[in-house]
């Protein structure tokens, strides 16, 4: 079960899914992108709502760039927890793998979801 997201942490919400700040960041910016509905592995979405899922996630992942200044922003897929959700890490000056051999910390800096939230072209 996904932890639940510090209301402060909220990038974008609607009906079907949220983004937010990780809680438990690997790098500063690290925002996770949950589908709300119970839904264990991706293959079980209809196409409709994978090609939204999709298209949230491409526009969290546009306004990341641009928020955090950086050239790019890694996608990562994982279903430990049989939820449905996106991980997208920035990356700094760090490449590759190196991003995610760090061990995972708080969340220290609230302000980047305004900063990221002011680049999305979609609203909340």
């Amino acid at each position: 079960m996904l932890p639940k997201p510090y209301k402060n942490a909220i990038i974008y919400e609607d009906k079907k899914l949220y983004a937010c700040l990780a809680n438990e960041p690997i790098i500063e910016g690290h925002t996770v992108v949950v589908w709300k509905e119970k839904v264990t592995d991706l293959h079980l979405l209809t196409r409709k709502n994978y090609k939204y899922l999709m298209e949230r996630v491409n526009e969290i992942r546009n306004a990341m760039l641009k928020a955090l200044k950086v050239k790019k922003v890694y996608l990562l897929y994982m279903d430990e927890v049989k939820q449905v959700h996106w991980h997208l890490v920035p990356r700094y000056s760090r490449m590759g793998f190196e991003n995610f051999l760090q061990k995972p910390g708080k969340i220290k800096n609230f302000s980047l979801d305004d900063k990221i939230r002011k680049h999305l072209s979609i609203k909340i």
